[in-house]
């Protein structure tokens, strides 16, 4: 495929940070990798989550000089980037950046999605880009007058890399002017949101092909030569398909991060008639049916910065309260919800009594209470025909021993950890190696059979058949308080 030793970087652009590896075509492993992190713009009113993407490529290039200090940059054969899917990010004339980039998690477009959900005839969620567009249209007029340009954040990144503008299939399908039956941009979602948004759109670009290659200005801020061919890369869930093995039916992966997902490669779509499950497209030319939550770690997060213990002491004293948390039962929305559909909602601790403020009740009852919102949407999947034998753990969170646990329990089958929590930046570095493969003459060589030796498992967690009654019950008291709090909600 390529020559010996090559070497193929990965980038995954995230809501908290930018990653970076190194992985060696030859011996199949990691060889070098780094972080950078990002901040959040500051005193915004509540539901606004937005970011300057100016900071996204100061960590592409922090993280590239790390982990170029410690290979021969000479031997990158390939680039791809990994990005945090529905960002919006808007460019005028001259290629500028208009306004901070709005965020997968902002839910101040949630009168907006609605808007779009009736006038389209099918679920716009508030955290895709449409409803973005069509609240900076209204609300930032003089803003919108200027925009020329429509990127996702991955495509912000390709473009300061290659000089080029494009989108690609998986990345696009969470946009919500996307068809992922058809592959192409919705002409009817474009019309509710704006006539001009058409020719602000790049070219759409197929799996397994290159965004461009590395310019001059580019290579030197990275240090890398120039002509280095870039992948089209993808959406951060796509991406982390490809690194966890995600490549072939039957594989069923729960990514644990700022936010959670569970997502599997399908060869045909998914269609949730509640919108809930999203039928996007893989980046290697199949679908992805996923389901995402908006609360995950932010809620361990809460409880750390509250009691002012680490997670290793938190995990320590949770794990000496028995399951069930003594009748605490959280509702995680504290930043509203996707799934169930809760733009607005707020986090609930319900269940409270003397005695019960305590840090590992407070935590057990988070990660029971995130697990149960996971649950709930791998039954919502299992509805619509998907079959789960096992689930991987990818993300920072599936290295809590406690929480994989508390998961296996909740889910009713064996999960398993991946060894390399990175699976954003590994996948993207691995669609570069594909893309490369495959514009050297070998187009047969598939995604699969080049993902696979990088995939490494940990050790099998199964469920504990003793507490299954247990998990079942809090499964319903979970569904019962939210039905009570949010009639229809868990019904989509």
């Amino acid at each position: 495929m390529t020559r010996s030793g090559s070497l193929f970087l990965g980038f995954d652009v995230g809501t908290q940070s930018t990653k970076a590896l190194v992985v060696d075509a030859t011996r199949c492993c990691v060889v070098a990798r780094a972080s950078h992190a990002h901040a959040m713009v500051q005193g915004l009113p509540q539901g606004h989550q937005e970011q300057d993407p100016q900071q996204w490529l100061d960590a592409i290039v922090q993280t590239a000089r790390t982990v170029l200090a410690q290979v021969d940059g000479q031997r990158i054969a390939g680039i791809g980037v990994s990005g945090q899917q529905h960002g919006c990010v808007v460019l005028d004339q001259e290629g500028g950046v208009v306004r901070p980039a709005k965020l997968w998690c902002d839910t101040a477009t949630a009168s907006e999605a609605r808007e779009l959900s009736a006038a389209i005839g099918s679920p716009v969620p508030t955290g895709f880009t449409a409803s973005k567009l069509l609240w900076l249209a209204r609300h930032e007029p003089a803003n919108w007058v200027r925009v020329r340009s429509v990127l996702l954040p991955h495509d912000f990144v390709n473009r300061w890399l290659t000089g080029e503008s494009s989108m690609e299939f998986g990345d696009a399908s969470g946009t919500g002017f996307f068809s992922a039956t058809s592959r192409t941009f919705d002409p009817v979602a474009m019309a509710a949101i704006d006539a001009r948004l058409p020719a602000m759109l790049p070219p759409l670009r197929a799996p397994g092909t290159f965004a461009g290659r590395l310019t001059a200005a580019a290579a030197a801020a990275l240090g890398l030569p120039p002509g280095v061919p870039v992948s089209t890369g993808g959406g951060d869930n796509m991406m982390s398909a490809i690194g966890s093995g995600a490549t072939a039916a039957g594989v069923v992966v729960t990514s644990l991060g700022t936010s959670g997902t569970i997502f599997t490669r399908t060869e045909s779509p998914v269609i949730d008639p509640h919108g809930l499950i999203a039928p996007f497209c893989s980046s290697d030319g199949a679908w992805l049916p996923l389901l995402c939550v908006m609360n995950l770690t932010g809620v361990t997060e809460e409880v750390k910065a509250l009691t002012g213990l680490g997670h290793d002491a938190l995990t320590a004293a949770a794990a000496a309260v028995p399951a069930g948390s003594s009748g605490l039962t959280w509702l995680p929305f504290l930043l509203g919800e996707r799934v169930p559909n809760l733009p607005e909602a707020t986090g609930s601790l319900l269940g409270l009594r003397p005695g019960l403020l305590r840090p590992g009740l407070l935590y057990r009852a988070a990660l029971e209470g995130t697990a149960l919102n996971l649950g709930a949407g791998l039954d919502r999947l299992r509805g619509l025909g998907l079959l789960v034998d096992e689930v991987r753990l990818t993300g920072g969170a599936a290295q809590n021993v406690l929480w994989r646990q508390i998961l296996a329990d909740v889910f009713a089958v064996p999960v398993r950890v991946l060894l390399e929590p990175e699976s954003a930046a590994l996948g993207a570095a691995l669609q570069a190696m594909w893309a490369v493969a495959r514009a050297a003459g070998e187009p047969d060589r598939t995604i699969d059979a080049i993902a696979s030796p990088f995939v490494r498992l940990g050790d099998l967690v199964r469920p504990q058949p003793r507490l299954a009654p247990l998990h079942q019950a809090l499964r319903l008291r979970f569904a019962e308080q939210l039905e009570r709090l949010h009639p229809g909600a868990g019904s989509g």
